[in-house]
């Protein structure tokens, strides 16, 4: 088998429970791209197996700990339990995440479910070379009517890697329809965003409709996920994004579920929440679900800033009594840093508030607690005192 002499240091972090090796830990490397390779310590010593890359920083993804190498199969035995579990969580939702990367142990690569169709990124080198092996395993797990690469994220890039869309297995259409509770979605999974659908903030939408009331505001919306939810708890709804594109989906969103009090306003949202200050608007709930303000760590301060204004001034738009429920994607800010940028937010805006739910993303995006990336999503649902 190829192997790669990890330093001191990458021991360290693959022994705690961390499964990717960056280059500048890695010692000697006898390997092509995409191999599966023993991992040995500067001892010779075995830490475990993993996928090489020979371009990206990320080196090594490890897929097994320890001497013992993954079985033969391995990517068909965890398909099928990754599926298994998201079955046992029985969702009230026909689409989902079937396969969350690291935190199912298959680092890089992700496979949503939409209705009878499945989407897939393949974004590693050794994840993009077992294509055909993953694929026979979802048919045979999963029966899809077909399945889709959306392979076309920037960070292939970085692992020499294409950027193509292109089908694996069976057809699979321009649109397809899904539904996530009382909510019909149209899908485009060939040029939506991630792989269509935003799948992670499902359950948060089921929490915050406990709290729904009066007139929402739904700011950053893409598709209306917030707004369609919440809109039969509420008057009115007032769902903004900056997009044109997304708001021709919610309008047709809105219509295919026959929710007449959403509009849908195409606004950069920094400027709609000052314009609706101006004009003395006040809201009984408000969502805030900014795409990530920090990609990186260089983009923190100027994020926390973002983060600081939009927080703000919803908070001056929400009566008292209503509820904000506010979001950060960015891993780059922690919970603890979003929990002090939305403090200092209510502390400005001279707002009396409390926590009412502190939450992540959905269950079937599950948090690898050794891996800090994984838990990315953050949302506060707050109710404002005065």
């Amino acid at each position: 088998m190829s192997s790669v002499t990890i330093s001191r240091r990458g021991e360290d972090r693959a022994r705690a429970g961390h499964p990717w090796i960056y280059r500048s830990d890695v010692v000697t490397v006898q390997a092509a791209s995409g191999d599966l390779v023993e991992v040995l310590g500067t001892r010779g010593r075995p830490i475990g197996h993993a996928l090489f890359s020979d371009r990206s920083e990320i080196t090594l993804r490890l897929v097994e700990f320890g001497s013992a190498p993954p079985p033969a199969d391995f990517i068909r035995r965890r398909i099928a339990a990754a599926v298994d579990y998201r079955d046992a969580l029985q969702l009230d939702a026909t689409a989902c995440r079937l396969v969350h990367g690291e935190a199912d142990r298959l680092p890089s690569l992700i496979v949503d479910r939409y209705g009878d169709y499945l989407v897939v990124q393949a974004l590693s080198q050794g994840i993009d070379r077992r294509l055909r092996e993953i694929t026979a395993a979802l048919v045979e797990r999963v029966r899809p009517a077909g399945i889709l690469a959306r392979n076309d994220p920037r960070v292939r890039l970085l692992e020499g890697l294409e950027q193509k869309v292109e089908i694996l297995h069976g057809e699979v259409p321009p649109h397809v329809e899904v539904r996530e509770g009382a909510v019909r979605y149209q899908v485009d999974p060939w040029k939506g965003q991630k792989t269509g659908l935003f799948l992670d903030q499902r359950e948060n939408r089921e929490a915050a409709l406990r709290y729904a009331r009066g007139r929402l505001l739904d700011a950053f919306s893409y598709n209306g996920g917030f707004a369609l939810s919440l809109a039969p708890k509420c008057e009115s709804v007032l769902a903004v994004d900056i997009s044109e594109d997304a708001v021709a989906r919610i309008r047709d969103n809105a219509a295919r579920n026959g929710l007449a009090q959403v509009e849908a306003r195409a606004m950069n949202v920094f400027d709609e929440l000052r314009e609706q200050e101006r004009l003395g608007a006040r809201f009984d709930t408000i969502v805030l679900d900014p795409p990530a303000f920090a990609k990186n760590k260089a983009a923190v301060a100027k994020a926390m800033s973002g983060y600081k204004e939009i927080n703000l001034r919803a908070l001056k738009l929400l009566r008292p009594g209503g509820f904000l429920v506010t979001c950060s994607c960015s891993y780059n800010v922690s919970e603890a840093m979003f929990l002090e940028v939305v403090a200092s937010a209510a502390i400005d805006a001279g707002a009396e508030v409390t926590l009412v739910e502190k939450r992540a993303q959905g269950r079937d995006h599950p948090i690898l607690i050794t891996v800090p990336e994984t838990y990315y999503l953050k949302c506060l649902i707050l109710r404002k005192l005065s």
